[in-house]
């Protein structure tokens, strides 16, 4: 019997983890052919996350928890739930429902294919505003121009992934961490498949327009160095006209001679070409602050404790007992 693991980052959502529980134990019991394994990466809760979570795995061995030191963000606590988990296969899962875990049953149909990374494209997202949407449309499109590997719209981190996709990812252990464009990356045998996300069941969003513009940042400075070459291009086309605009003076001056006109034209060139630099500056700065955090080489996470770790010690405790 193969074992699926299901990583569930959770961040605050004491919420929601009961209905949750409810559709996992539901499609778990319909899917008996295979052994579960529901890992959640409580990353920093500051409710009753933690708590909750203790209380399943003492109820049900199967509803395991890592409990992250701190909040690191999503993308973190997916790396955590890869290095933790155990299963053949491994579903990312997001805790508020907007995933609908009865799509795992097709998704393991196609794993039983022989595809190794299964990802699901949302069609339609209920209650997204209209801004929301076209802001992610738009993006998308502007990273897949920008980056050489293929970052599919509209598909996130709801996927299947064999075991060799695990070992890989856990290989990419960078600080500003950009899972959407290492899935592409690491390629093997993908298939597509489509469902639609549901509304947040219970709690607050913790994707603010904030979060998702650093997320912005992350993926097209990642994984792509377009934004340096445009600079370069803007740069040397600047100073093609700025040369050109030279000489059409010195022949000017030579011919008709000089005078103090001009001043606001001269102005607005120094500010033009002031901010150009600045912005340039800007994104040499995004990309040497991204060698500086990852060349102190610190660890991605740190664990406070985990289910695995409660095991263990009772399994010391007996032994020392007997």
């Amino acid at each position: 019997m193969k074992t699926l693991s299901v990583i569930i980052p959770a961040y605050n959502e004491e919420e929601v983890l009961p209905q949750l529980i409810e559709r996992l134990n539901e499609v778990s019991e319909k899917l008996d052919r295979y052994a579960f394994e529901f890992l959640f990466v409580n990353d920093g809760s500051t409710d009753q996350t933690l708590n909750l979570l203790k209380e399943l795995n003492k109820q049900d061995p199967r509803m395991k928890y890592v409990d992250l030191s701190r909040n690191f963000g999503k993308e973190t606590a997916m790396l955590a739930g890869f290095d933790y988990a155990t299963g053949d296969g491994i579903v990312i899962l997001d805790a508020d429902l907007q995933h609908p875990p009865e799509i795992m049953e097709e998704m393991i149909y196609w794993w039983e294919q022989g595809y190794e990374d299964i990802y699901a494209v949302r069609k339609k997202r209920e209650g997204e505003s209209f801004l929301k949407e076209w802001t992610s449309k738009t993006y998308y499109k502007v990273v897949q121009k920008m980056t050489p590997e293929k970052v599919i719209p509209q598909a996130g981190d709801f996927r299947l992934l064999d075991k060799k996709c695990i070992v890989a990812l856990r290989q990419l252990r960078e600080q500003e961490r950009y899972t959407k464009g290492m899935y592409g990356w690491i390629g093997f045998k993908k298939k597509e498949i489509t469902y639609f996300a549901e509304e947040r069941a219970a709690g607050k969003t913790k994707w603010n327009y904030s979060n998702l513009f650093k997320l912005a940042i992350d993926g097209i400075t990642s994984y792509s160095t377009v934004p340096l070459k445009v600079w370069s291009y803007i740069g040397f086309a600047i100073s093609v006209f700025a040369f050109l605009f030279l000489a059409v003076e010195i022949v000017k001056t030579i011919i008709y001679g000089t005078n103090v006109a001009g001043y606001p034209t001269l102005l607005a060139a120094i500010l033009f070409l002031g901010g150009i630099q600045l912005i340039s500056l800007g994104v040499i700065g995004e990309y040497l602050g991204r060698v500086f955090v990852e060349t102190k080489g610190r660890p991605p996470y740190f664990i406070r404790e985990s289910s695995q770790e409660d095991v263990e010690k009772e399994e010391q405790h007996d032994e020392s007992s007997a």
